[in-house]
């Protein structure tokens, strides 16, 4: 049987995503860390679309071995994953000198290796079946550097090179692969991230509009997509600019922001 498998479907984009492929008909593996919000989205989901089959599963995908054994789980309840979104991910705002290393490099594992293990995981059977969507999450913060951000912009770039590579090898078979390059967007990510002044200056997008263009994308087998108008602009002209120039505007405007939630610390 065929399912659509999202992570991070908690919340946010990942939760959207399952909202709107439900719409469409599809069955789901939802998969996140958050077990009492994932159980809330399940239960939502099953009453309002009760033709449909609905599955959880709770982990830490920065722990490589549940990913692997997420695979195990559909092969023993004979499951064909023909959509994949990879969803989940997060980010930190700091002078990199201040950073947790052991956050840093669970980072890196939620944003790139489990992103990489998923698509590795399930391509085959995808390719078997001559049929597959895959939508991995990267971010504007993908295509530029972001001192203050720099693991979080560092995570979001291997997303994007390798999801424009993996499109590409696939380009002869029925599997599309989309980059799906968000600006900010209204999520959890906002307060983990701490980084509410760039969300503010870029007027962000509610997560079910994300959802809704990341689905319709998909669908029409697009293989990258920089959501917002003036997003695309800025990455065009971006190819002109001094590499310098980048640098500086990306770290002020970050650096704002991490003064202004310290701010907002001090004063609560």
């Amino acid at each position: 049987m065929k399912y659509t498998l999202i992570t991070g479907a908690a919340s946010g984009l990942g939760k959207e995503l399952a909202i709107i492929y439900a719409e469409n008909g599809n069955n789901l593996l939802l998969i996140d860390y958050d077990e009492e919000n994932l159980n809330k989205v399940n239960e939502e989901l099953k009453e309002k679309y009760k033709s449909l089959d609905f599955k959880i599963y709770c982990c830490d995908l920065s722990n490589i071995d549940n990913i692997k054994e997420i695979y195990k789980f559909t092969k023993a309840n004979e499951m064909f994953i023909n959509n994949l979104a990879n969803c989940a991910g997060f980010g930190d705002c700091k002078d990199f000198k201040d950073m947790d290393l052991d956050l840093q490099l669970k980072m890196v594992e939620v944003d790139c290796s489990a992103v990489l293990a998923f698509c590795r995981l399930f391509v085959d059977d995808m390719i078997k079946n001559n049929e597959g969507h895959i939508i991995n999450v990267s971010s504007i913060a993908g295509l530029y550097p972001g001192p203050y951000m720099c693991t979080y912009h560092c995570c979001k770039s291997f997303v994007y090179s390798f999801s424009e590579a993996l499109s590409y090898e696939l380009r002869k078979t029925n599997i599309k692969v989309l980059t799906l390059c968000p600006g900010p967007f209204n999520s959890k990510f906002v307060d983990k991230a701490h980084n509410g002044y760039t969300f503010k200056l870029k007027k962000p997008l509610d997560a079910v509009d994300v959802a809704r263009i990341a689905y319709k994308k998909s669908q029409k087998g697009k293989d990258l997509y920089i959501i917002g108008f003036n997003n695309r602009v800025q990455y065009f002209f971006s190819r002109f600019v001094p590499h310098s120039f980048i640098l500086k505007t990306s770290a002020k405007t970050i650096k704002k922001d991490a003064i202004l939630h310290l701010l907002l610390l001090i004063l609560r």
